[in-house]
């Protein structure tokens, strides 16, 4: 039986994310070794048909709910020639303000999510799978309140063929996060 903490997975079967490292992306697995024992036992991954990695579809299949899934956003912020690069974590019914308080965090004229090659090439990870955990150190990752307070999220796992479930306080903890007022709409 699946830990109650891995619920908001919905009908799938969770186990210690470090148990399974064929199903995390190489930097994630890399960064969850890293972790606090303690804490890298908070996070469970399931795995999950790849073909429905997107949030819409991974909650109509498996009874997750929406209000419990994040999405792991990576925005390009240009001035100039400088292109600076930040992941943004909200909730799947929310958006990030990325015209707004996004870009003037980057310090940049324009800011869009980042080309998919551009994003997969920076974070090694799958487009459908980027997640905040082994995100490149020098990206600022931006976490939306309503997420930090969540007893647990479902986010990406790095490859599109599983799903983590951790808590969002622990979220909030990785390497380089701040949770920012006004980040989700």
């Amino acid at each position: 039986m699946t830990d109650p903490r891995w619920a908001v997975l919905g009908t799938l079967e969770a186990v210690p994310a470090l148990d399974r490292p064929d199903l995390l992306g190489d930097p994630v697995a890399h960064a969850l070794k890293l972790l606090d024992p303690a804490d890298a036992a908070l996070v469970g991954v399931a795995e999950i048909d790849p073909d429905l990695a997107d949030t819409a579809a991974f909650c109509e299949a498996y009874g997750s709910p929406v209000t419990s899934s994040a999405n792991c956003v990576v925005v390009a912020g240009r001035r100039g020639e400088e292109t600076r690069y930040a992941a943004c974590l909200v909730l799947a019914n929310t958006r990030a303000d990325v015209n707004g308080l996004v870009r003037r965090r980057l310090n940049a004229r324009k800011a869009s999510f980042a080309p998919m090659e551009d994003a997969v090439a920076s974070t090694g990870m799958e487009y459908g799978g980027i997640t905040p955990v082994g995100l490149p150190a020098e990206w600022p990752l931006l976490i939306a309140p309503a997420v930090a307070a969540a007893p647990a999220v479902v986010i990406g796992s790095g490859i599109r063929g599983s799903k983590l479930a951790l808590p969002g306080a622990l979220a909030a903890s990785l390497p380089g996060a701040e949770v920012v007022e006004g980040l989700a709409r």
